[in-house]
C-alpha cells in the first residue's frame, strides 16, 4: 500500500514516516474511482495545504514540509480531480478540465471551515477544503518545485536533509 507522493531516486534518499491517518488509509484502500482503480493506485495532492490534515499535525510542524508541486501536473496522463476528500462518501471524480470547473474555489481557499451555527456545513466545507488531485502511481521529483515549513526549527531540519530544493518559512499555512 503506497500513500506518498514520491517516487524515484529522491524517495530512496530521505528516510520517511507517513503522516496518514490509519482510519482514513482504511476507507481509501478500498475506494474506487468510477472507471479507474483505487484511491492507492494514486499520489493524492490537495489543492490547499492549510486544511484540516495539516491542522490535526500541528504538533509534528517542527518535522514536516509542504512541498510545492509544479501545476504541470494536470498535464499528466490520467490525472482525476476529486472535489472534496476523495475518500469521502459525497466526493465526485473528474477528468482535470471538468474538475477545475467543478471546485468551488472560494471554499477550496477558505481560510477557515469552521461554522459552528451549522455542523452539517462544517463537515461539508471541511471535505471540500482537502480537495485533491490525483496522479497515477506517483509524483516523480522533477515536477517539486520547492518545500515550505513552519519556522526555523524546520527550516534546519530540511536543508540538512541536502536534497537540492529550496526552502523557505510559510507560518501561514501551519498551524
Amino acid at each position: 500500500m503506497k500513500h506518498g507522493i514520491l517516487c524515484h531516486k529522491l524517495a530512496g534518499q530521505i528516510e520517511h514516516h507517513s503522516v496518514a491517518m490509519a482510519e482514513i488509509q482504511d476507507r481509501r484502500t478500498n475506494k474506487r474511482i468510477p472507471g479507474a482503480g483505487t484511491l492507492h493506485d494514486y499520489a493524492n495532492l490537495y489543492f490547499d495545504a492549510h486544511n484540516p490534515m495539516l491542522s490535526k499535525l500541528r504538533a509534528q510542524n517542527e518535522d514536516i514540509c509542504v512541498l510545492q508541486v509544479d501545476v504541470r501536473v494536470l498535464d499528466l496522463p490520467g490525472v482525476i480531480i476529486a472535489d472534496r476528500n476523495a475518500a469521502s462518501d459525497w466526493v465526485r471524480f473528474f477528468p482535470v478540465g471538468e474538475g477545475l470547473k467543478a471546485l468551488d474555489r472560494d471554499r477550496v481557499f477558505a481560510r477557515y471551515w469552521t461554522h459552528p451555527e451549522n455542523l452539517f456545513e462544517e463537515m461539508s466545507h471541511k471535505s471540500e477544503k482537502c480537495a485533491e488531485v490525483l496522479v497515477p502511481d506517483c509524483v516523480m521529483p522533477g515536477f517539486l518545485l520547492g518545500a515550505y515549513v513552519a519556522n526555523e526549527v524546520a527550516l534546519q531540519k530540511f536543508q540538512q536533509l541536502n536534497i537540492g530544493l529550496p526552502v523557505r518559512i510559510r507560518r501561514d499555512i501551519f498551524f
